[in-house]
């Protein structure tokens, strides 16, 4: 198979593909990786399997092929070839929660020239956490059809979670059934877990545990099937919270302890922070001090290790929902503290702060 005619299989593979077809799609993809001869074909061939397998939740096959693809970026002898593959191998890693791996190779990309990479940080602002997905969803209805249903369903779920935590509970339902929809038309396993959690969220947040519990359940069942753990890790945080609801104090311990082996597996600081947070209050209703003092230490070394504090005030982030503001030296501060600062100055390292990025 030549240049010409493995970029048209490409193409019908992508239009099956947008069309949900996409049994037909991988079929006429893997025919192309299998007879073209064509190294940058085969490139672009590995990437589009990349893509739809990661969005399948197969992320063991998203992994085997970004392996390929590296290989098959060695070839070609093209660093910005080699850019993306690293990247994807990223990417692979990263959903099958190997993060140190992850980091690796973006470290990696990090050392070619002409890559960037952005980080992202989870604080407790909840209005700004909405705002982002709007502005997605805003533009994905601006660009119409063009744009795939699976971008509008991302923004409707990060938009239910938002509304959710802002109490906004009718808002995160309608958000959350739009996008389990669009998921449930594309099969896409991932988001649908993503969605059931978050349906499990909002009936707990509305004290019915007992609409929860199922619906954690089948969140986990897929998670466990497509190997999210840090999706399990938010899950048994859900379910340990309607224990507690429930006054059922030996049963909510039993749901940490499962989590905590996962996030301590992972590494999952973050989840390990919420998990001690977790223990300080039950011990404190079983009135066991010992216990108590023990996961207040540890809360307080991972917010430690973690820098999850104003760098003004000193208060923790992440206990509570807080408006809160980054500056460009990355630095990050509760936004009534910068507005007392008095400077145009970063009170952690002086540099000068002009425009204020957002977390």
């Amino acid at each position: 198979m030549g240049q010409d005619q493995t970029k048209q299989q490409i193409e019908k593979g992508l239009h099956l593909y947008q069309s949900n077809q996409t049994a037909k799609a991988l079929q006429v993809w893997m025919r192309v990786l299998e007879k073209s001869a064509d190294p940058a074909g085969r490139f672009r061939v590995l990437g589009c399997l990349i893509t739809a397998h990661a969005e399948m939740g197969r992320y063991k096959d998203m992994l085997k092929f970004a392996v390929v693809q590296i290989d098959t970026a060695r070839e070609l002898e093209d660093p910005d070839y080699l850019t993306e593959s690293y990247l994807n191998l990223a990417r692979s890693n990263e959903k099958l929660c190997e993060f140190q791996k992850a980091i690796s190779y973006c470290k990696t990309c990090l050392n070619m020239q002409g890559t960037a990479v952005s980080l992202q940080l989870n604080g407790q602002d909840y209005e700004k956490a909405l705002f982002f997905p709007c502005k997605a969803a805003e533009l994905v209805n601006d660009y119409g059809k063009g744009w795939s249903l699976k971008y509008r369903a991302m923004s409707q779920y990060h938009m239910a979670v938002a509304y959710r935590k802002l109490g906004r509970l009718a808002d995160a339902m309608d958000c959350c059934e739009e996008s389990m929809k669009i998921a449930l038309q594309h099969g896409d396993r991932p988001l649908q877990a993503l969605c059931l959690l978050c349906f499990a969220d909002i009936h707990r947040s509305r004290k019915d545990v007992q609409t929860a519990f199922p619906r954690y359940d089948s969140s986990m069942s897929i998670m466990t099937e497509i190997g999210n753990r840090l999706g399990l890790v938010q899950a048994l945080l859900g379910v340990t919270k309607c224990w507690m609801i429930q006054k059922e104090l030996d049963k909510a311990l039993e749901s940490i302890e499962k989590a905590q082996e996962l996030a301590e597996g992972l590494g999952n600081k973050l989840g390990l922070l919420k998990l001690h947070c977790l223990c300080e209050r039950i011990y404190r209703s079983k009135g066991q001090q010992q216990e108590l003092r023990d996961h207040v230490v540890k809360f307080h070394e991972c917010v430690e290790e973690m820098e999850l504090y104003c760098g003004m005030c000193g208060e923790s982030i992440g206990e509570k929902n807080n408006q809160l503001q980054a500056l460009p030296c990355s630095h990050f501060f509760h936004l009534k503290c910068l507005q007392t600062n008095g400077t145009r100055g970063c009170p952690n390292c002086r540099r000068l702060s002009v425009k204020p990025g957002y977390v």
